[in-house]
């Protein structure tokens, strides 16, 4: 399927404005004495020579140089195309032309000539190609150092130091174990009724038995009565 075809204004808004700096230059150099086909390639100059400074001004500049002599020349152009612009607005006489006026259309073919020259053949900045920065030269005079031999050097073991001798463990002393006082008294009442009974000092295994305690205990007990 084709696209429809689509007028662009931006185009069609510069087709208009160079047609009519086209017929104003031309209507000029014809008020100046420049008639037939003259008359015609003056106005192709001045567009010609606008065009390639402009070309020239962009090339530069996305080179990075400076553009002082492409800009000269547009202004030059410019000046001529909007200078011829302007006098045909009523500004000027048409039929009486100034003195001044004659001279500068005269003089432009060489003008123009000389500027075009200059902006053809001034050489194109080519782009610097990217190098690699280069290698650090080696000091060629400066000695190889030789490896320095490895030497093993044995060194002695280590004393092994001295472990103290191992200290016996404490023997905890035999806690005795705490008699209430009223089983004291209880141990002594019986220990009493037990003398008067049988005429004899009462035993710790009796004493125990009576009691119902453990060994330890009876024994601090009977420890305590004697």
């Amino acid at each position: 399927m084709s696209r429809p075809n689509r007028f662009d204004p931006v185009l069609i808004q510069a087709v208009i404005a160079g047609a009519l700096s086209f017929a104003h230059l031309h209507d000029i150099a014809e008020a100046a004495g420049q008639h037939g086909w003259k008359a015609w390639a003056y106005p192709v100059s001045v567009d010609l020579l606008l065009v390639a400074a402009w070309r020239r001004m962009r090339i530069l500049r996305a080179a990075d140089r400076p553009a002082r002599a492409a800009w000269t020349w547009f202004v030059i152009a410019l000046t001529a195309s909007l200078g011829a612009n302007i006098s045909t607005a009523g500004l000027l006489d048409m039929n009486a032309v100034p003195a001044w006026l004659r001279i500068l259309v005269a003089g432009w073919p060489a003008l123009a000539f000389l500027g075009g020259t200059l902006l053809a053949h001034t050489p194109t900045p080519a782009p610097e190609p990217a190098t690699d920065p280069a290698p650090a030269p080696e000091a060629a005079s400066a000695p190889i150092a030789e490896p320095a031999p490895q030497v093993t050097v044995e060194r002695a073991p280590d004393p092994v130091p001295e472990l103290p001798a191992p200290t016996p463990p404490e023997i905890a002393p035999a806690v005795s174990p705490s008699v209430p006082p009223a089983l004291l008294a209880h141990a002594r009442k019986i220990a009493d009724t037990h003398h008067a009974t049988t005429g004899q000092p009462i035993d710790t295994a009796t004493l125990r038995t009576r009691l119902g305690i453990p060994p330890a205990l009876a024994d601090v007990i009977a420890a305590q009565l004697t």
